[in-house]
């Protein structure tokens, strides 16, 4: 460590693992330096190239990270409301104040539509009823949807669904839900595992097991490699707006997909 003047004392990458790691315990150095490859902190440099960690930059990283651990938002989010706060030049806590209760309130919106059997509509879109204070589930989840989105330990997940041991269990042996990053000591679900684990769980009530559900998972499968044979050819080498093109057109095939096998379903269901 090397002095840093009044505002205190610099620390290493290593420093900043060990002083943050009992509070964050799936913290790495490799996850330090991503956050900053993302913009998020940006400690300064020795000649070296070392990087030095003021008590500003620890205290900052620790509020990322408990955005994303207490309140499961996705880092676009957040680096959005960092992005405020420089600008406003506003304290963490200022900022916490400030975003409590909207943020309370679309967490628990998502999580009591998650409970309540129906996160989806007829169409295929996230339900867009409200909750507490207001907040569209449909606008929540759309944050939730990112690809960093929510992290729910084992436990979390299975409270929120409600199921049991046994139940995660089956789920994971037949690869209907898994694990998107975390170590192998504390494995962490995405929000697309909250959707298919309290699913799963409501087939389970009518007797319909896991292994039952397999043909889901397949079914999911074929149908994306058939979208992929139609986006792989706009996805061009060097070229970001063909990948964006390609993306909102996988996206839009899957949400017609959403559709028709929907309305194939309920026309099967009430055929005389």
């Amino acid at each position: 460590m090397s002095d840093s003047g009044p505002g205190g004392r610099h620390l290493s990458i290593g420093d900043v693992l060990a002083e943050l790691h009992n509070e964050f315990d799936d913290i790495t150095i490799s996850k330090i330096r991503f956050l900053e490859s993302q913009g998020l902190i940006a400690p300064e440099r020795t000649p070296s190239g070392y990087r030095k960690f003021a008590p500003t930059d620890v205290e900052r990283l620790r509020w990322i990270l408990a955005q994303q651990r207490d309140h499961f938002l996705p880092l676009k989010v957040i680096k959005d409301r960092l992005d405020e706060l420089d600008e406003s030049q506003l304290s963490l806590d200022d900022l916490d104040e400030m975003r409590r209760p909207a943020r309370q309130a679309a967490v628990e919106a998502f999580f009591e539509t998650a409970r309540s059997g129906s996160p989806w509509d007829d169409g295929g879109e996230l339900a867009s009823a409200s909750g507490s204070g207001g907040v569209a589930v449909g606008g929540v989840a759309a944050v939730l949807r990112d690809a960093t989105g929510i992290s729910l330990t084992r436990a979390e997940l299975a409270a929120a669904a409600g199921l049991d041991e046994h139940q995660m269990a089956e789920l994971e042996s037949y690869g209907l839900i898994e694990p998107n990053h975390g170590g192998s000591e504390r494995p962490l679900f995405d929000e697309a595992a909250l959707v298919i684990a309290q699913s799963a769980g409501r087939f389970m009530q009518f007797g319909i097991e896991a292994r039952h559900l397999r043909m889901y998972k397949a079914f999911a499968e074929r149908e994306l490699n058939l979208f992929e044979q139609v986006v792989t050819p706009m996805r061009r080498p060097n070229n970001p707006d063909a990948g964006t093109r390609a993306d909102a057109t996988r996206d839009e095939l899957v949400q017609l997909g959403q559709r028709l096998r929907a309305g194939l379903l309920h026309h099967a269901a009430h055929r005389d």
